[in-house]
């Protein structure tokens, strides 16, 4: 039923890949892709793929602009190769976070990574939890926006008390944290912080009741964990009897790994749109959440042209 669909992963997503193939009933796509001794990108497509209906999934996670450059010339090799039609795959879009000029003459960089792509040959675009909703209107082509919502909602209801609260890190995911608390039944509160630098933040203050609940803070990202780890202790003293963390997308860079496993956390509940490293698979406090069953089920219904939408209602 799925003779004219392909698979193909980048090195940054082989596992996440290999997982919707496996959920699908097909194989993966076959594809090199190797780096020249000077670092250029090398892609070579290894079997037939015109009029077939392709999909590439590689976040653009770290190495960055080595994952993203993988990303563009899979796309080029496979749009020269005669591919009906070429979906990209981006469960992690980096440089989500450079949306908007947040200062005088700088760059909308999530603007500049959708032009790329469209440019390069994308007929379409899936992403999950995209930082910034706007993101969408960056493409002149259809994006669609997954969210990890329903799998994170499972976990939080099998494995925590009625007595929750959750936590919006900061005023800007205030609508997420509400949405999510509402579908739990649970109260919501807020950290008021101060972000002096990239990757810098101190906390303020933490406004709500968490006194004598189970606090899991909610979140689109977890980068370098100054900020969670920083909410998670004003929580915790706060008189909270215990603080997780949740979010869509480990990015975990830097002290990320040595900052949670020192931390009042009790967890770390992420999903697998960015592969852990070593180190982060060793963390006891990191549980990883499966997407391959979201998008395995969202690349079959544009497959057959059908609502995406209506997965999560």
């Amino acid at each position: 039923m799925l003779e004219r669909m392909r698979i193909f992963p980048g090195n940054s997503s082989r596992i996440l890949a290999e997982g919707i193939c496996k959920k699908l009933g097909i194989s993966l796509g076959r594809a090199t892709v190797s780096t020249f001794s000077d670092g250029e990108t090398s892609v070579e497509i290894d079997e037939n793929v015109r009029g077939m209906d392709v999909f590439i999934v590689q976040s653009t996670s770290t190495p960055v602009n080595n994952s993203l450059m993988e990303l563009l010339i899979m796309i080029d090799a496979l749009k020269r190769a005669s591919a009906d039609r070429i979906t990209a795959v981006i469960p992690y879009y980096g440089y989500a976070r450079q949306d908007r000029k947040a200062a005088p003459r700088a760059p909308i960089t999530a603007k500049l990574v959708a032009d790329l792509l469209t440019v390069a040959g994308a007929s379409r675009v899936i992403a999950v939890d995209l930082h910034a909703g706007q993101i969408q209107g960056f493409f002149n082509i259809p994006v669609d926006n997954l969210y990890a919502t329903p799998i994170l909602l499972e976990y939080v209801k099998r494995n925590y008390p009625d007595k929750l609260i959750i936590v919006s890190p900061d005023t800007g995911g205030v609508v997420r944290a509400r949405a999510f608390a509402k579908r739990l039944g649970a109260t919501l509160a807020i950290v008021d912080k101060r972000r002096d630098a990239p990757n810098e933040s101190q906390v303020m203050n933490v406004i709500g009741d968490v006194k004598d609940k189970y606090a899991i803070i909610l979140d689109d990202m977890i980068d370098t964990t100054g900020t969670v780890v920083q909410a998670a202790e004003a929580i915790k003293n706060e008189g909270a009897i215990e603080v997780s963390a949740c979010c869509t997308h480990p990015v975990l860079s830097g002290p990320a790994i040595e900052r949670i496993s020192a931390s009042v956390l009790k967890e770390v509940i992420v999903t697998d749109t960015i592969s852990l490293n070593e180190k982060a698979q060793a963390c006891e406090k990191i549980k990883v959440l499966s997407m391959t069953g979201v998008l395995s089920e969202s690349i079959k219904r544009i497959y057959y042209n059908e609502s995406i939408s209506s997965l999560f209602i």
